[in-house]
């Protein structure tokens, strides 16, 4: 359980002002894992933080945004290095991590003793939510404990399976969808899992692990991880194994409008979820990103705009950069009451916070509003199925 009491060790971030710059400047830094296991994501989460950031610079509201971005390569040591650096910056918040390793690691080791504000686009990890971090640590995409729950209802209900298989990335994000999926199926719906199969990224080939997954024949098969490895993880299991119409899930990590060409299989037998993006800014959040980037947002995209623009919210209302008085805001802009705030008038907000007004962010993912841990309150999910191309959402789901 979260704590929030005097606080530790202050550092450069706990600072008054924003890296020398005056009281108008809001500094944010940015960490995010563009190389490594979520190379094929992180470029675009990246970019929806900087389109927030965008909105509120090219607002007339008497402020600037500085930012620094520091690639992680979705390695925790990366993602601990790259933080100090925004530290030492004079950064007070920063928007990431990605990896619910990385960001884990970034928060005891830096964020938390230096009193820095984080707000992680992605980390679903449930141990994120039991943190002792002071109340420095949020993040806007719901807990793997709903998700796992959620497959294992869906392999379950939907597909009616008696039995399953789960090979899961060995990280923080792998363990915890796993258990979390044993759990709920076993104890709630009376399934059993059969095996439960780890594997790191970066191997030339999982084909032993496939089938030490596969072994007692399972009727379903849960796979975990990023599209680095889940590239291989599919080409060896459609290669290799003759069992290309078994039904398969996924969880977000995994959902990916190219992976069918990389696989080169059409991954008809694949569905998933991922947290849906059901706010009442998402139409405007998909115009403005297409026009900057010239492609559709992806996966944690909604969610990244949202961490960053709740960030510069709390700083705005906050009135310095002090990370204790920004964390002290983030609900305060988040809660209901108030004036709305959304993509389409980030940038007056910033402009509202800092007169002092009762605002309400509305986010692009759908409700932002943090409970006790710096979770969401509630989530929404797509259930989703992979086609001979890509992707389509078959349901959304609310947990």
């Amino acid at each position: 359980m979260k704590s929030i009491g005097a606080a530790g060790a202050v550092g450069l971030a706990g600072c008054s002002t924003d890296g020398g710059s005056s009281g108008n400047t809001i500094s944010m830094g940015i960490l995010m894992g563009v190389t490594g296991g979520l190379s094929e994501v992180g470029p675009a989460i990246r970019d929806a933080a900087e389109l927030a950031v965008k909105q509120v610079r090219d607002a007339d509201n008497g402020f600037s945004v500085d930012t620094q971005f520091e690639n992680t390569e979705t390695k925790p040591s990366r993602g601990v290095s790259g933080a100090e650096a925004l530290v030492n910056g004079g950064y007070p918040m920063i928007c990431g991590g990605l990896a619910s390793s990385v960001t884990l690691q970034v928060a005891e080791n830096v964020a938390i003793p230096n009193q820095t504000v984080m707000c992680s686009p992605s980390a679903t990890s449930p141990d994120v939510s039991t943190l002792e971090d002071n109340d420095f640590v949020y993040r806007t995409p719901p807990t793997d404990k709903l998700q796992g729950s959620l497959l294992a209802q869906i392999a379950a209900e939907r597909l009616e399976k008696e039995s399953a298989a789960i090979l899961f990335l060995n990280n923080a994000y792998g363990n915890g969808l796993s258990n979390g999926f044993t759990k709920t199926f076993e104890e709630e719906y009376g399934g059993e899992v059969l095996n439960q199969v780890s594997y790191s990224a970066g191997r030339s080939s999982y084909t032993s692990q496939l089938q030490n997954a596969l072994d007692g024949d399972p009727e379903t098969l849960v796979i975990i991880g990023y599209p680095e490895s889940g590239n291989k993880i599919f080409r060896n299991f459609y290669g290799n194994f003759d069992r290309a119409d078994m039904d398969i899930l996924v969880p977000d990590g995994l959902r990916a409008d190219d992976l069918p060409g990389n696989v080169g299989h059409d991954m008809t037998n694949v569905r998933g979820t991922n947290p849906s993006s059901a706010g009442p800014g998402i139409e405007y959040f998909r115009s403005a990103y297409e026009e900057e980037y010239g492609s559709a947002p992806g996966p944690f995209n909604q969610q990244s705009f949202d961490a960053a623009a709740v960030l510069m919210l709390a700083r705005a209302a906050a009135g310095e950069a002090a990370g204790t008085a920004i964390r002290d805001q983030m609900r305060a802009v988040t809660d209901p009451g108030g004036e709305t705030v959304g993509p389409e008038n980030l940038g007056e907000g910033v402009s509202l916070a800092a007169d002092g007004n009762e605002i309400n962010y509305q986010g692009v993912s759908g409700p932002v509003e943090f409970d006790d841990n710096g979770d969401l309150a509630s989530a929404v999910y797509n259930y989703f199925r992979y086609t001979e191309d890509g992707t389509e959402n078959i349901e959304q789901v609310q947990v």
